[in-house]
């Protein structure tokens, strides 16, 4: 497919090989503009601002991925295929669905459970299970343990549905999977069809089974943490 896509109108190298993918295009811009020095909007097709910078003097760029499997398929297929990124790093929220977590918690998700059925595409004669790299996730629970966060690693659900006629993610709980968001099996699978490193990140912003939530502002506090976390093992070699 020739550069610019129909999704990503930047020129090739303009990324840099991680990119951080939160998934409100604000967040993205926030980041950019907060942490980043030198940071050139390097796409804005349909408002998915994605931009790339410099972090304590290395480069790294962040975009934003939408919501749901479909969309951060699209963006994470693109980077990977046509822009020569080799790392993504999904920064989001997550609801808990296990006792263990609470809120404010980071979750990296070392597998992502799904009940999407984006791995048809694949042809697989069984079921593959989406897991992160290896490699990012040493980094992340390194870099966790040196911040002082409170963290937890396992399996995630990727959830197709955010309304459901149904019992709910909560279910998934019972298999200790910890937190539901929407995008990490896609993000996942995209990476292990291109020979690529992903890892999905979240900051639990509310419970499902306590019902407790996070404030605006104590969102705002406990998602710096999830995204300087992301910025330093992002720019590590």
């Amino acid at each position: 497919m020739p550069i610019p896509t129909p999704h990503i109108s930047a020129k090739l190298g303009d990324f840099a090989p991680t990119v951080l993918m939160p998934g409100d295009p604000l967040r993205a811009k926030f980041i950019a503009e907060t942490y980043l020095t030198d940071a050139k909007l390097v796409n804005n097709v349909r408002g998915v601002q994605g931009y790339t910078g410099l972090y304590n003097g290395k480069r790294i760029s962040v975009m934003a991925s939408g919501m749901g499997i479909p969309s951060i398929g699209i963006y994470s297929y693109e980077l990977f295929n046509f822009y020569g990124v080799e790392n993504i790093i999904r920064i989001g929220s997550a609801g808990a669905i296990h006792p263990d977590l609470k809120v404010r918690n980071l979750v990296f998700g070392q597998g992502a459970c799904t009940n999407s059925n984006y791995a048809h595409q694949f042809g697989m004669p069984g079921t593959i299970a989406p897991i992160c790299s290896f490699d990012l996730l040493q980094k992340a629970v390194a870099q966790a343990e040196k911040m002082g966060v409170t963290y937890k690693v396992g399996n995630i659900l990727a959830s197709d549905t955010f309304y459901d006629d149904g019992a709910g993610s909560a279910v998934w709980g019972k298999m200790g999977v910890l937190a539901v968001e929407m995008e990490s099996a896609a993000l996942y699978l995209n990476a292990a069809r291109a020979g690529k490193k992903a890892l999905c990140i979240c900051t639990i912003s509310d419970h499902l089974l306590t019902g407790e939530e996070l404030s605006s502002e104590e969102r705002q506090n406990s998602f710096h943490e999830m995204m300087q976390l992301a910025l330093e093992i992002g720019t590590q070699e």
